[in-house]
């Protein structure tokens, strides 16, 4: 028994023993574990202000539980290295950090941290009036020498967004969680603040929501995807939470609106090369995909264009001056799937090359691929076959003579129209409705084209002088082309660059045509290019394969709609304006329209392209100008030369135009003295002029614009 009572005392001693080591192990293991720690946070201080121009702050640190560390707060302030602009100006600070910190990597030197919790952080970034700002520091951690601008050949974009992929990716935690993370911008023209309520990080997923605020527009976004920033890879969605983003600063800068349901963004690495001489140049390769992305420019489109799926999967260089599109880049609009190639070089002046060929697409996807709002005339046509677009430019603004623009559909043989959309064009082949409108948009009257109309004049019952004269003077192909003439397009083309403006509109009687009938007279990219989309629907399939509608009638609706006077006229019967050449003869001469002479003939042709100017051609006293006459000579000169007019027709041209009421009442305002000394310029004085303001094909008529010696023509006039 007593052995019994000492082996039990001895196994108790024993015991407290141990548990009396155990404790004093423990409380030796959390001294030193908290005295390593100390010193871990001290070599993160140490390592990052070495290798920013930053002094880190963190608060008093602690274990919560075996391996959670919580911090309490921290800041990060630059010092004077930064810059003046970022000395001392807080950039960064936390509430609350909490860590997963590795004890047998603590214990063995080599502290490992991870699961990073960021808690009421706030981020503030500014830039002042003069570009300085209390951030450009963090893009200059690599060896890689500053991004300057070259004022000969440009900013390296390449080096920049290289510097940014690294600073980004670089900065990017294992696993984080950040909340109520706050991110501010200002400078002198933007106000922006990201507001985080959640953003997690975990095994390279992402989720999170965001209130971005830029400006006055504010967005509620939500955002999920995957990171691997060893590989600089990642892919992002980014939605609307409650309605659709609306893109920020693309207003302001560019006066467009855009949105999206849903944007996809991937990037799939990239391969920076260094280059002394070039500053280095940069390969990235990706995609990014929307979901009813919609956009709005003035200039571009009267109304919201809306792609309801589009991507872009992209093989992208930039370098010193310099962004292109490579080949393997591959672009898909709804299901019509092209292969774009763009190269650009900014620097010393813009140099644009472009080509775009587009998969085989049947018909019926073709037509369904184009966007809303932006060809809304041929929405919904239908057909059978495929059609394949292919388009090449190249442009040196430094030479913009030297434009270069290839561009054509090309349709498969077994291609036809089953349907035409919002617009049956098939009615230019039978009577229809035609509704002339005003500049303001407004109607100003409807009359029918067609035998049915008094008004109407049939194409043989016009005098001859009078399509010479417009085919000479707006498109002297019009019989022979497919609804384009390129050559005047392309001069068209450099002139709009040259002023910055829709100057020149290069357009065929068919492309005025179609303009007149099917479209307004807006003048942006969208309406110009359903216009082409039509033309080209007309000439090529009622025209060229159809044979449903003829040129002679395509000409004969033109003559009896064309605008060609002022619209506030008001004729007996109580219709507004001049339309079409019975009005227009009657208008101004008190003719029939087959009874029209050739000067006549050229006075009405040469007020087409501005029919609001109709009075310009004419003095107070209702006599031709000078210029005008030089004009009249120059095109019968070029009609003389083509056989659309005779030796004796030329020389027995009257340079004078002999008004008659209602006409003459409008332009006749003075009536002159007999008695005084005609002045020489008066009447009779030909006074040169330039052309390109006359003739609408984009530049003056020439022997090599002309048809050529033998072609076929209208009649000669009778």
């Amino acid at each position: 028994m007593r052995v019994s009572d000492l082996a039990k005392k001895r196994i108790l001693y024993a015991l407290a023993g141990l548990l009396t080591l155990i404790l004093l192990a423990l409380i030796v293991f959390l001294w030193k574990r908290q005295q390593l720690l100390d010193y871990a946070l001290g070599e993160v201080k140490v390592r990052v202000e070495r290798q920013y121009p930053v002094t880190l702050t963190l608060g008093p640190a602690h274990f919560s539980a075996l391996k959670t560390v919580e911090i309490a707060g921290m800041s990060l302030v630059p010092t004077a290295a930064a810059g003046p602009a970022a000395a001392g100006d807080t950039l960064l600070t936390a509430q609350r950090l909490q860590v997963s910190l590795s004890v047998r990597s603590l214990f063995a030197g080599r502290p490992v941290f991870s699961e990073l919790q960021i808690d009421r952080a706030h981020l503030t970034a500014h830039k002042d009036a003069k570009g300085a700002n209390n951030f450009a520091f963090l893009l200059k951690k690599s060896p890689t020498p500053v991004v300057r601008r070259d004022t000969a050949q440009g900013r390296n974009y390449g080096l920049l967004l290289n510097q940014v992929l690294d600073a980004g990716f670089g900065n990017v935690p294992g696993e984080a969680d950040f909340r109520q993370f706050v991110v501010s911008y200002d400078s002198p023209h933007h106000r922006v603040q990201l507001t985080m309520p959640r953003l997690s990080i975990q095994d390279g997923q992402v989720q999170g929501r965001l209130t971005a605020t830029v400006d006055s527009l504010v967005n509620e976004l939500g955002v999920s995807g995957t990171i691997a920033p060893r590989d600089y890879a990642l892919n992002l969605r980014l939605f609307g939470v409650k309605s659709s983003v609306q893109v920020p600063y693309v207003a302001r800068r560019f006066g467009a609106l855009v949105s999206f349901d849903t944007i996809q963004v991937e990037l799939m690495g990239k391969d920076f090369t260094n280059d002394k001489q070039t500053g280095g140049q940069l390969t990235v390769r990706g995609s990014v995909a929307a979901r009813n992305f919609s956009f709005y420019q003035k200039r571009i489109a009267s109304e919201d264009m809306v792609i309801q799926r589009g991507q872009l999967d992209f093989v992208a260089t930039l370098g010193r001056g310099t962004v292109s599109l490579d080949p393997g880049t591959r672009a898909v609009l709804n299901q019509l799937v092209v292969h774009p190639e763009i190269s650009v070089r900014l620097k010393p002046r813009l140099v644009v090359k472009l080509k775009i060929d587009s998969d085989p697409t049947p018909t019926n996807a073709f037509f369904n691929s184009l966007p809303a709002g932006m060809f809304d005339v041929v929405a919904g046509t239908a057909g059978t076959g495929t059609l394949t677009y292919h388009l090449k430019a190249d442009v040196n603004l430094a030479r913009v003579d030297s434009l270069h623009l290839v561009s054509s559909l090309q349709p498969s043989k077994d291609f036809t129209i089953t349907h035409f959309g919002a617009e049956d064009l098939s009615q230019l082949a039978r009577e229809f409705p035609f509704t002339a409108y005003n500049d303001k948009g407004d109607s100003l009257r409807t009359f029918l084209v067609g035998p049915s109309n008094p008004d109407f004049t049939p194409y043989a019952d016009v005098s001859p002088y009078l399509p010479a004269v417009i085919q000479t003077t707006e498109d002297p192909q019009f019989f022979r082309h497919h609804g384009f003439m390129e050559k005047a397009f392309v001069n068209a083309a450099i002139e709009d660059i040259k002023e910055k403006r829709f100057a020149r509109g290069g357009s065929t009687l068919s492309m005025q045509l179609v303009k007149n009938v099917f479209l307004s007279r807006e003048k942006t990219v969208a309406r110009k290019a359903e216009e082409m989309l039509i033309v080209w629907l007309i000439e090529n399939w009622l025209v060229g394969r159809t044979h449903t509608l003829t040129k002679e009638r395509m000409f004969e609706i033109y003559l009896n709609i064309v605008e060609w006077g002022p619209t506030t006229y008001r004729w007996p019967s109580g219709k507004r304006g001049v339309y079409g050449v019975r009005e227009a003869a009657l208008f101004y001469y008190a003719k029939r329209p087959n009874e029209l002479n050739l000067g006549e003939s050229l006075y009405l042709a040469s007020i087409i392209p501005k029919p609001k100017y109709y009075r310009q051609s004419f003095n107070q006293y209702g006599e031709l100008r000078g210029s005008t006459r030089w004009y009249f000579k120059f095109i019968a000169d070029i009609m003389l030369n083509k056989g659309l007019i005779t030796n004796s027709q030329r020389d027995n041209l009257n340079y004078s135009v002999s008004l008659r009421d209602p006409a003459r009442s409008y332009i006749i305002t003075a009536v002159r003295d007999t008695t005084r000394t005609v002045q020489p310029g008066d009447t009779a004085q030909f006074t040169p002029l330039n052309l390109i303001d006359l003739l609408n094909t984009g530049a003056p008529a020439t022997p090599e614009s002309l048809p050529a010696r033998g072609a076929a023509e209208p009649p000669t006039p009778r």
